[in-house]
């Protein structure tokens, strides 16, 4: 599967952004999908994940409550909605698949870049 992701930019503190994954090439609704970031001079972070169906969510403590992440299994998209965004959210994201919870992930999408300004 090839996945596209778009919608990085500029935001302010406490801003909103949503970004998304445009997957193709498979039947998209059998991929777990998950979004990843990497801050510059850091390691690649788990951000969440989406089950096939959409109806199971997982997310890192640090955006628990601020980024909800979603899915269109029409349209083979998957979105990252991000709230009350903070400078430590500046990070390149990157949208990823995988079959199943145990696996690894083996399709990754190029990444955005997400600015947050004090």
């Amino acid at each position: 599967v090839q996945l596209q992701a778009s919608g990085g930019g500029l935001v302010q503190t406490g801003g909103s952004l949503r970004l998304s994954c445009a997957a193709s090439g498979r039947t998209f609704s059998n991929y777990i999908m998950g979004w990843f970031r990497q801050a510059q001079g850091k390691e690649r972070d788990f951000v969440g994940a989406i089950s096939g169906s959409g109806g199971v969510t997982y997310y890192a403590d640090s955006v628990k409550g601020r980024f909800t992440i979603t899915r269109d299994n029409a349209k083979n998209t998957v979105y990252l909605q991000m709230n009350s965004l903070k400078p430590e959210d500046t990070a390149v994201y990157y949208c990823a698949a995988r079959t199943n919870w145990e696996g690894k992930y083996d399709y990754w999408g190029q990444g955005t870049l997400v600015t947050v300004s004090s």
